[in-house]
């Protein structure tokens, strides 16, 4: 199409075929409304109507409870929050002491190193002064010294005693922090909506939540929550837990609805282990860390080392909220629109099956298909006197015409002026009995040529016969001298299709009336060709037109 200001007016649309019938209209109103069913029931479970916004959240815990602990060599410890919740460990967690493990008065000094940590040595030249490693208790002095009553070990700088004890007690010591309670308070926002919300709901009163505790059938909104409860809700068994630690997720979800009287925004708990638990599958199981208790005597410092086990708690919160928007409807429609093109597919794979007959899916192609040929490719159509249909071949810039095959075949289609012409013809009485003219060969018949009245060409798409076998010429058919060179005839047509043209003889005439010879050889022989293909007429039919015909200045464009 050429490029015109006038082309950006213009409106193009789609061509559809309506199929008359009972049975595939049925079908399709069935398939659609079972996707409309689909796209209702998908829009209002998944709320594809609201806009939505995720969650901006701060959370703060706030540990309560005592516990009572007898330790070896140390004698009754009172732990409560301050002695159990141990250091800081990061943004929405908090820790709590299961076990411990203490070496007490421990001083400044020299002592043997503890193996594996320190090398085994027999002599001082096995100890190097002043090294020291990432498993080291302190710093060697260079001399090697008894350990216990078979080994010696290489002399640290360190806080002596050196802890010597690895695995954790058991039962855990502080088992009874499973009676521990702890208080989450959650704040969330929803900043494109404005939202703001806690966990703390507004119907709860002091009162309640002194009482409350979380039970996820009883009360399942309660803030506070026992802290056997939250491990057992993580299927996991606190006592066993406990004595080397671990890590427990404490997961909010806030799935919020914003719309009108459907309004509802209410957290829901969830529970679970973040660590491997099973010490046999990894190398440090737990979670433990070390801190020290100071103190002087007789003006000598020293301390109680205390290695702690113990449970950390994160607490995550995800959340998202949806408030109905008529953009992100007409969104949703627009992109379900599609489906419904899954019954125009299965209704044209349901009619190519065996379902309908051959000829029932012949004529649905043909209405439904049109087929368009590139025009960069060129499609000939060439009729042979000794065949009774129409091939039709590509147009080939090295091989004759004559010897090309064929991409398809076709039946003729009788053209309606042929007829005319032939009616004509009968109407006058001629007399169509074959009578062969006298038509001689022509000298320096080309080796393409099988009727003997072909002239020699040097363009491929023009070296055709009007044969496929040897044998006579059509140009010495009667019918050819009545119905493509009669003179009466030619001249008829050319006034049916133009009633004011001038019969004057000339030039322009003769053109006239080579063309229409032209028509009614295509018209008789192919009759209406198959769509986007071009008829070739063969070499004997052409010259014999063109010397009944011919150009005073003997140069032919067709």
């Amino acid at each position: 199409m050429p490029c015109k200001l006038l082309n950006l007016c213009e409106y193009e649309t789609h061509k559809l075929v309506r199929i008359q019938s009972v049975r595939l209209g049925s079908l399709k109103w069935t398939f659609n409304g079972v996707i409309l069913m689909f796209i209702c029931i998908m829009m209002l479970w998944n709320k594809e109507y609201q806009e939505h916004d995720y969650v901006v959240s701060s959370v703060t815990a706030k540990v309560k409870g005592v516990a009572l602990t007898s330790l070896p060599d140390v004698g009754d410890i009172v732990w409560d929050v301050v002695d159990y919740s141990g250091p800081s460990q990061g943004k929405n967690s908090f820790f709590v002491v299961t076990n411990v493990i203490v070496t007490k008065k421990q001083r400044q000094g020299k002592c043997p190193e503890v193996p594996p940590y320190g090398k085994v040595c027999r002599t001082d030249e096995d100890c190097v002064k002043g090294f020291w490693d990432q498993h080291s208790h302190g710093v060697q002095t260079g001399a090697c010294v008894k350990f216990d009553v078979t080994r010696k070990t290489c002399e640290v700088s360190a806080w002596c005693p050196i802890e010597t004890k690895k695995k954790p007690p058991k039962p855990a010591l502080l088992a009874s922090a499973e009676n521990f309670t702890v208080l989450i308070k959650n704040n969330i926002r929803f900043p494109n909506f404005n939202f703001m919300r806690r966990n703390i709901l507004p119907e709860m009163t002091e009162s309640y939540l002194k009482r409350c505790q979380f039970n996820r059938r009883t009360e399942p909104s309660c803030p506070i929550f026992r802290l056997g409860d939250i491990v057992k809700e993580a299927k996991e068994n606190f006592s066993e837990m406990a004595v080397e630690g671990g890590v427990i997720g404490i997961q909010i979800k806030w799935d919020c609805n914003l719309d009108g009287f459907l309004r509802n925004c209410l957290p829901k708990y969830s529970f679970r282990r973040l660590d491997e638990k099973e010490s046999n599958r990894t190398l440090y199981p737990g979670l433990n860390f070390r801190f020290a208790r100071y103190q002087t005597e007789n003006g000598v410092e020293e301390r109680t080392l205390f290695k702690a086990f113990g449970i950390r708690f994160d607490v995550m919160v995800f959340g998202k909220a949806g408030k109905f928007s008529i953009i992100q409807l007409i969104i949703f429609i627009g992109s379900t629109l599609s489906y419904y093109t899954l019954t125009t597919v299965f209704i044209d794979w349901l009619i190519g099956t065996s379902c309908y007959s051959k000829e029932a899916r012949q004529n649905y192609s043909e209405k439904k298909v049109e087929s368009v040929q590139d025009r960069q490719q060129c499609i000939l159509c060439v009729s042979f006197v000794d065949e009774n249909h129409i091939r039709v071949v590509k147009k080939s810039h090295k091989k004759s015409l004559q010897q090309v095959k064929p991409i398809s075949v076709h039946q003729c289609k009788d053209d309606t002026g042929h007829l005319r012409a032939m009616f004509s013809v009968l109407q006058k009485g001629n007399n169509i009995v074959d009578k062969p003219p006298q038509v001689l060969p022509r000298p320096n018949r080309p080796a393409w040529c099988l009727c003997g009245c072909c002239l020699p060409s040097t363009h491929p798409q023009e070296q055709l016969c009007c044969r496929q076998s040897i044998g006579r010429c059509i140009t010495t058919s009667s019918l050819f001298e009545q119905l493509v060179l009669s003179r009466p005839l030619l001249d008829a047509l050319l006034l049916y299709r133009e009633p004011l043209s001038d019969l004057t003889e000339g030039e322009q005439r003769i053109a006239a009336l080579r063309n229409c010879s032209y028509r009614q050889y295509i018209s008789w022989r192919i009759g209406a060709p198959p769509r986007e293909s071009i008829p070739v007429m063969p070499s004997c039919s052409v010259w014999r037109i063109r010397e009944e015909y011919p150009s005073q200045e003997g140069e032919y464009t067709v």
